[in-house]
């Protein structure tokens, strides 16, 4: 292991960046299928069917990113598994109650006589808000320090109502790039709306997140750090501009540029991540335990390492290959 330095150092920094790109992968993938499953009450059945085909061969595999992201958390950060999942026990249950139902009715609905369809589609529905809804509240709590306090738990509502927007949107922006006719132009409209909720819901966390501990505040407005860290607000604030102005001019005669929404999306939630990232480094419990004391042994940790080599390549690939087989717009939804 003298390859990687100090390995106590060292190990622990791969495995921080490992489970934060595990994170940001199943937030953007899981995201958009999760804000299609939001908004398909707002589609007739036809369109509705639509929609569920452009994420059905990617839904599965875009929740294997949290299997890996909580596999790691538990391998790799042992006693912060244990903190932050004993402090968030329930969200985590509604979540998992919500993506079981979700996967159930995603099946079901397709099987079901005519007359309990829509039932199906309203669980695929309740799944999908129950994920996101539990998902935005842990994120509140976390950047407030895993404190249950009366600040702290409506800072955790106000994201827990966020999120699903946010999710929401880039699955518009999703439904924009694999679809088209009138089912786009409906997908242009949500995703409009949600826009404005998204640039609510990103300079609420901004402006929270400094507040919640005094270390973050300075890390992010004491000199020079707040000149050097300024492009990344900045940046931010110009994909929004750019995510309005190209939902303005879409769709195009030949359908041109209907991929830009989904990719400027995307860079916007990466960016956000970033910006939490930085903010909370080098804490895996926010202001209780660093990556270096929640971190396993070094000779676990490098052991995990080496199945981690193995095991993530096939997963890329494998979702690659899935974005590259099922390319193009979303066909005729049917199970032969």
């Amino acid at each position: 292991m003298t390859f990687l330095g100090d390995p106590s150092v060292s190990l622990p920094i791969i495995f921080a960046v490992l489970l934060g790109v595990s994170i940001l992968i199943y937030v953007v993938l899981d995201g958009f299928d999760l804000g299609v499953g939001l908004l398909s009450p707002l589609a007739t059945d036809d369109h509705r069917d639509r929609m569920v085909a452009s994420i059905g061969p990617f839904w599965d595999a875009n929740e294997t990113w949290l299997v890996l992201a909580v596999g790691l958390l538990l391998v790799a950060f042992p006693v912060a598994h244990g903190a932050i999942l004993t402090a968030l026990y329930l969200p985590v249950f509604v979540l998992l109650i919500g993506l079981i139902l979700r996967g159930v009715a995603f099946e079901f609905r397709a099987k079901a006589p005519v007359d309990k369809k829509a039932a199906w589609d309203f669980a695929f529905f309740l799944g999908s808000l129950m994920a996101a809804v539990s998902q935005g509240f842990m994120l509140g709590l976390y950047i407030m320090g895993l404190q249950f306090t009366g600040v702290a738990l409506a800072f955790a509502a106000l994201t827990a109502a966020f999120l699903p927007i946010g999710y929401s949107f880039i699955g518009a922006c999703w439904l924009i790039m694999k679809t088209s006719g009138e089912l786009q132009a409906k997908a242009l409209r949500w995703a409009r709306k949600s826009l404005w909720g998204v640039g609510f819901g990103l300079l609420s966390i901004s402006f929270a997140t400094p507040m919640a501990s005094l270390r973050i505040f300075d890390k992010w407005l004491s000199f020079p750090e707040a000149i050097l860290l300024a492009p990344l607000p900045l940046l931010s604030l110009a994909i929004l501009v750019l995510l309005w102005l190209a939902l303005q001019r879409l769709p195009t005669s030949n359908d041109s540029w209907a991929w830009a929404p989904f990719a400027f999306a995307t860079v916007l939630f990466f960016l956000a991540f970033c910006g939490l990232a930085y903010s909370f480094y080098p804490y895996v419990v926010p202001e209780q335990l660093t990556i270096y004391e929640a971190a396993a042994a070094p000779e676990s940790l490098f052991i995990i390492l080496v199945g981690a080599c193995v095991v993530l390549p096939i997963i890329l690939a494998y979702s690659a290959l899935s974005f590259f087989v099922f390319r193009g717009k979303a066909t005729e939804l049917r199970y032969d």
